[in-house]
């Protein structure tokens, strides 16, 4: 075969999986547009759903709920934001499944039994995240926003000492608000799917995450100052979480070091660190009657002499 016959073959393969690799996106792609197109169509009573704990605080405040467009286009890119998370959100499973399918085929029946459970523990978590941003976080954010609205301040002449202060909100602003809380909070309960796999392909061990807490707790510190509107009341609840998170990570990569453990033992392929260090440690048998007897060795030297100058009359005597 010629040098070129082979640089065909190797690149063969190539030509197929990245022929693979754009069919899965287009058909992600497609399926991605078809869900935005359908969120298009009903963005009104998405945008009413998520305007709902904004609604209800101002509800409890004796406020009408109402938003306004402060742009002429407003309207139309409040509509294009929603159709954008939306149509994600449809599309997901089959962006999902189309990604499995491009990645399982090079994959051994080991190694897709364990990486389906964190394809589908990842959505799960995510809207998890999402819920969690949605029904707890936000109420509890807008109410201590809307909180430092006040009244007109009327004199004892009956005349107004200061003006109000209402809320006037942009819908485009909200919206805005609104995804970021649910985005951040629905990346970061990725965060025990991430270190659990990690743990799992031996990137991370438990004693290794624990042994990092400290420094944890700074980087989540600055990651909820980040991903958060500046007020303490969301920082300190995304901080308690995702630290909660970290815990949880950690108890699940030491269950993932359990069961390998296990496997290994179950296989006689696991050795003990401390076995290691006693056969590291422990000299040899010829090693130890060296030390204690020096003419053993000398004593062994003899003894092949003389087994060999018997073999050698054995050799020479005549045969009857």
């Amino acid at each position: 075969m010629s040098k070129t016959d082979e640089i065909n073959d190797s690149a063969a393969p190539l030509i197929e999986h990245l022929t693979e690799l754009r069919t899965r996106m287009i058909r992600s792609v497609l399926a991605f547009i078809i869900a935005m197109v359908i969120c298009f169509t009903v963005w009104n009573p998405i945008f009413n759903f998520l305007t709902k704990p904004l609604c209800d605080a101002r509800a409890a405040m004796g406020d009408d709920c109402g938003l306004i467009l402060i742009a002429l286009q407003e309207g139309f890119f409040v509509a294009i934001s929603i159709s954008l998370l939306g149509g994600l959100v449809l599309s997901f499973p089959v962006i999902s499944y189309q990604m499995w399918r491009f990645v399982a085929p090079g994959l051994y029946k080991s190694e897709q039994g364990a990486f389906l459970p964190f394809l589908i523990a990842s959505p799960f978590m995510f809207f998890l995240g999402a819920s969690f941003a949605f029904y707890v976080v936000t109420p509890l954010a807008f109410d201590f926003f809307l909180g430092f609205q006040q009244g007109n301040i009327v004199g004892e002449a009956g005349e107004i000492e200061s003006s109000s202060i209402a809320f006037q909100g942009s819908a485009k602003e909200y919206l805005s608000l609104t995804i970021k809380f649910i985005v951040a909070f629905g990346l970061c309960f990725q965060l025990p799917v991430l270190l659990t796999l990690m743990g799992k392909a031996g990137l991370v061990s438990a004693a290794g995450l624990g042994a990092v807490r400290k420094y944890a707790v700074v980087a989540i510190l600055i990651l909820a100052a980040l991903v958060t509107p500046p007020d303490v009341i969301t920082q300190v609840i995304l901080f308690v979480v995702v630290y909660g998170l970290y815990e949880i990570s950690i108890f699940l990569v030491a269950r993932v070091e359990k069961k390998r453990e296990a496997h290994l033992r179950a296989q006689g392929l696991w050795v003990d660190d401390d076995e290691d260090e006693d056969e590291a440690a422990a000299p040899s048998d010829a090693a130890t009657e060296a030390a204690f007897d020096p003419e053993a060795s000398d004593d062994e030297a003899l003894m092949a002499e003389f087994d060999k100058d018997d073999d050698a009359d054995d050799a020479d005597k005549p045969k009857s």
